[in-house]
């Protein structure tokens, strides 16, 4: 998804994805229907239905990967985070924990996506601006042709840093909803419902502020191209089939 070299005259064939309402299932409501209903000592029991529970997301993950055909490392950021959040549960450490693992993970991206703004290959451009959605070959030799090709880079800047910003978010509020919800010991059944009802809300409360703040620097984006470029943003669109 990184930014292609030159394509051959054959059509490129999409590769298949997992849809949104099956992640959504897998990843956030079976997850939180067990640990919210099923952790007490006459169902599941506290550490069982964290087993179970998070082993849906990480099958679910495992299952993306192959239909996707590669490697993705956000997909596998998402497995590691999952196992994480089980093995620290699983051995009963402080709710701190769970709280920091939550912070760092979009911070890291976050860092990644400052850093890599300074290589030929910005992480932005994987992230909301990939060749499934622009053909850059198209787009590079319009903005060489037009000398455009250094000021298009500075706007790629300025959205790097409204990603990146996107990410800092999505850390500090994972961190505050971790250290707000998690109250209960660890290990109990008390514990175990808390996790759930942290994994529900972190949808409404994290995930949809981000994609707001994402969509922003993909605006921007679409605008840029089209004001620096003088060509509507369709002529750039990668062609799907």
């Amino acid at each position: 998804m990184s930014e292609p070299s030159p394509s051959s005259s054959s059509p490129i064939e999409p590769k298949k994805q997992g849809g949104f309402f099956s992640n959504l299932i897998f990843n956030i409501v079976l997850p939180v229907v067990i640990m919210t209903n099923l952790a007490g000592d006459d169902w599941l029991g506290p550490a069982w239905s964290i087993v179970v529970a998070l082993a849906f997301p990480i099958a679910y993950g495992l299952y993306d990967l192959k239909l996707s055909g590669k490697v993705n490392v956000f997909s596998v950021l998402g497995i590691v985070s999952v196992i994480l959040t089980g093995g620290i549960s699983l051995l009963q450490l402080p709710a701190e924990y769970i709280a920091i693992k939550e912070a760092a993970i979009p911070a890291v991206i976050g860092l990644a996506v400052l850093i890599t703004q300074k290589t030929s290959k910005p992480l932005v451009k994987l992230l909301i601006l990939n060749d499934q959605l622009i053909n850059w070959p198209k787009l590079n030799g319009v903005l060489e042709q037009k000398g455009k090709t250094e000021e298009f880079e500075k706007k790629v800047a300025v959205s790097s840093y409204i990603v990146a910003s996107s990410f800092f978010l999505s850390s500090a509020l994972n961190y505050i909803l971790a250290k707000v919800i998690l109250v209960s010991p660890p290990g109990s059944t008390a514990y175990t419902e808390e996790l759930g009802r942290m994994t529900a809300l972190s949808y409404p409360v994290i995930v949809i502020p981000s994609m707001i703040v994402l969509f922003i620097a993909l605006f921007y984006l679409f605008s840029q191209i089209k004001k620096v470029t003088g060509e509507e943003l369709e002529y750039f669109l990668a062609e799907q089939g």
